[in-house]
């Protein structure tokens, strides 16, 4: 079975002990064919370009053959959009202006290895930062997704109608970049909206809960062509492996998940969304 995750976390301190082993070696023994690990803080931004360089497509620094290919995502969480007004960070960053975190990210998002920029988006949740910034914020990341011409990775938390008009807003003002609205948590409706301006859909963990029924909907529904598959490990981890640490290895049961929703070949259903992931992240 061919597995590939579209968002993943690997600088989480959940990695700390066995970070090394897995993407050195386990992931790939595992059939995990890529990974795309998302930045949501700048330091998370930093470290999955610096993963990307580590654990390129030609060949890994070490243990060439051994290592899954890894690529980047940077970008702001929108938990971590105060980055943007002067606040300082978890670990101590602080920068004078806005225009000094948007030309890091700028710098970080040309390295090679980097496809998207991500994860951005809104989160009304825990409101970290209030709906002016974070849309401020995600607006602007949107922008220079489309200054790149990269595609975005979506995050989206208790902020379904909005997140859509801004991403719809930037639609309709002709910067149409693509991408993947990740973890998807909307409506079908919704869903079918987002599929129409060309956005697939980040399918994880949740589609095999029993308690999913909207988002097995969404898969049933949508066709196969606008699904991919991801982890957000170490987060949201499948049946059987509800509530421990999450890693790539456990999307063959996102896959097959998919596959018996959709009625497919497990096999054929696998090739299928890793083929999307290569498209929309144009490897």
């Amino acid at each position: 079975m061919l597995i590939c995750d579209t968002h993943a976390h690997y600088d989480d301190e959940a990695f700390d002990q066995d970070r090394e082993l897995l993407l050195g070696s386990e992931l790939k023994a595992g059939g995990v064919e890529f990974v795309v690990n998302m930045g949501a803080s700048m330091e998370g931004a930093r470290a999955s370009a610096a993963y990307a360089r580590r654990y390129p497509k030609h060949g890994p620094e070490n243990g060439a053959g051994t290592c899954v290919v890894m690529y980047a995502g940077c970008g702001i969480h929108p938990d971590d959009t105060g980055v943007f007004e002067g606040k300082e960070t978890t670990s101590g960053l602080r920068y004078a202006h806005p225009d000094d975190v948007m030309q890091e990210l700028r710098n970080l998002c040309g390295q090679e290895g980097v496809v998207c920029v991500g994860e951005i988006g809104l989160d009304y949740h825990w409101m970290v930062e209030t709906k002016e910034v974070q849309q401020k914020w995600f607006r602007e990341q949107m922008r220079l997704a489309y200054e790149l011409q990269l595609p975005i990775n979506v995050h989206s938390r208790d902020a379904a109608q909005d997140t859509f008009d801004l991403i719809r807003e930037n639609y309709d003002a002709g910067r149409f970049t693509g991408g993947v609205i990740h973890c998807y948590s909307g409506s079908l409706e919704l869903a079918r909206e987002y599929v129409k301006m060309g956005y697939l859909i980040g399918v994880g963990g949740v589609v095999t809960f029993k308690n999913a029924k909207t988002l097995k909907k969404v898969v049933q529904e949508i066709p196969p062509e606008f699904l991919v598959t991801e982890t957000d490990c170490p987060y949201l981890a499948p049946e059987p492996h509800r509530g421990k640490r999450n890693d790539s290895r456990n999307i063959r049961y996102v896959i097959e998940a998919i596959a018996a929703l959709k009625e497919m070949d497990t096999d054929t259903c696998a090739q299928v969304l890793q083929e999307n992931a290569l498209s929309v992240y144009r490897i």
